[in-house]
């Protein structure tokens, strides 16, 4: 399947108005006591401090280099600024992360705030952002041609593309360019990059596939799952299935990398906030075995779980299960914080390796903690007592912001889903079950080639997994965000 392929595409009158869905997602909200405004309070703070240039003075000037921004079209919450360059024996990676403590004051409004909130909650266009936007999308957002101040990030690597050194030091940054996904995927492909960051940007699909050898090669997994996402084209939402363009699989590396580094340096002085996920359960990995030989997916024994995951094609609806199903190996990730002795479980398992969250702090509270964790310790400083005084709550503010996170975007899915199917009741439609329940074999998921749906599904017999089948819609519920399709 060709990386960025929409696989599974709504028609074109399929799309639900949204503002038929408005009361729902006021619904959601209220039920996980989430709200895009602040209290005025934070918003006053925020307003007083998107005008100052940050609270630190001593900063490196960094903005002869030509930086840019990479996202999906129409984010204006821009925590990361790339800059590249070749070495006579491999390369310079330079990550700009936005300086978010040079705006929010320890134990301030803003501070506290986003401490309650954790992170910020996405759901088609109606986000629930950690800091104001005054600071979010204005201020501390690496917006282009602005003079910002950040942490720099700044990576090594030899020219197999394995990371020699790490470092971070505050800094000052202007990016040129605010680029997107598709839009640099077509000029890369097409020849036709130009501009003042050519020669840094030209580097990315370079360094980004060694990275990626590099994950293999460790033993990372890589669940090739397209993502559901709604599409909004002004009031219409729609769903489809989309695949990663490889633009966005290479600068996931970037990111990566400098959350390996921000663990090393962290591991190195035994002080830290790492991200981490326990090895895989051995009746898990021989669960997910038996569920390859039920799919008539040939698995040699002799191939590790990370190179089977890679050999599957979800296009093809057995493999499409079968991803589904590897799903059960990525449970239990956490955050672990350590002062002085280094904790027992040190590694993210499905990354194989150590790694740590600093790459999205206007998105997601811990980053700005293990960011500065890594610049006292980059500059031999001590680290911070506003940060230390934190470290045995943030694992767990930040495990409960996850669960609200996924449970808002899920709600949110769950709510189109629900609006698109409604007038369809009764009606009958193809898709593949990729899941079926261990306890009762007669419910499962089942996923739906148009629209892009995944629900619940029930039979009177034993599900067939893997299996396409025709199923018809029992329920579509706005108000209870519940879809169900019966089989047979």
């Amino acid at each position: 399947m060709p990386s960025g392929q929409v696989i599974r595409v709504t028609q074109a009158d399929d799309a639900v108005a949204a503002a038929s869905l408005r009361a729902g997602i006021q619904q959601l909200q209220n039920e996980l006591e989430v709200t895009p405004q602040f209290p005025p309070e934070v918003s006053a703070e925020a307003a007083a401090v998107a005008g100052t240039p940050g609270r630190e003075a001593t900063r490196e000037d960094r903005t002869d280099l030509p930086f840019i921004t990479l996202d999906p079209a129409g984010s204006m919450d821009l925590d990361q600024a790339l800059h590249l360059a070749r070495t006579t024996d491999g390369y310079v990676v330079d990550y700009a992360i936005a300086d978010v403590h040079a705006f929010v004051a320890p134990g301030g409004p803003i501070d506290t705030e986003a401490h309650r909130r954790g992170e910020s909650l996405y759901g088609a266009d109606s986000k629930i952002p950690l800091h104001p936007v005054e600071l979010s999308e204005g201020a501390a957002s690496l917006l282009p041609d602005e003079v910002r101040p950040v942490l720099l990030w700044t990576s090594t690597l030899d020219a197999a593309g394995q990371i020699l050194d790490t470092r971070v030091r505050r800094a000052t940054i202007r990016s040129v360019a605010k680029l997107d996904y598709v839009g640099l995927q077509a000029a890369l492909d097409g020849g036709t990059l130009s501009g003042p960051y050519a020669d840094s940007v030209g580097l990315l699909p370079e360094i980004g596939k060694l990275r990626i050898d590099a994950e293999i090669a460790r033993g990372g997994i890589d669940l090739p799952l397209p993502d559901q996402e709604i599409e909004v084209a002004g009031e219409q939402w729609r769903l489809a299935y989309r695949s990663q363009l490889p633009v966005e699989r290479w600068n996931a590396q970037l990111s990566l990398l400098t959350g390996f580094g921000a663990a090393a340096i962290m591991l190195q002085h035994k002080v830290g906030l790492l991200r981490t996920l326990p090895p895989s359960d051995p009746r898990d990995v021989a669960r997910l075995r038996r569920t390859a030989q039920a799919l008539g997916i040939d698995w040699p024994a002799d191939q590790a779980v990370p190179d089977f995951i890679r050999s599957l094609d979800p296009s093809h609806s057995r493999h499409a299960a079968m991803v589904v199903a590897s799903t059960r190996l990525l449970r239990g990730s956490g955050y672990t914080a350590f002062n002085g002795t280094l904790p027992e479980l040190t590694e993210h398992a499905a990354l194989a390796s150590p790694y740590a969250h600093v790459t999205a702090p206007l998105r997601r509270l811990i980053d700005r903690y293990a960011g500065e964790v890594c610049v006292a310790l980059c500059a031999g400083e001590q680290v911070p007592a506003w940060v230390l005084e934190k470290f045995e709550t943030l694992p767990e503010t930040m495990q409960a912001s996850g669960r609200k996170a996924g449970a808002y975007e899920r709600g949110i899915l769950d709510l189109v889903e629900a609006g698109i199917l409604a007038p369809q009741i009764g009606s009958t439609f193809e898709g593949v079950v990729v899941e079926v329940s261990e306890k009762d074999q007669t419910r499962g998921n089942l996923s739906l080639h148009d629209p892009a749906v995944e629900a619940g599904l029930t039979s009177t017999t034993a599900l067939p997994l893997g299996d396409p089948v025709t199923a018809t819609l029992t329920e579509a519920d706005i108000a209870t965000r519940k879809v169900a399709f019966r089989l047979g």
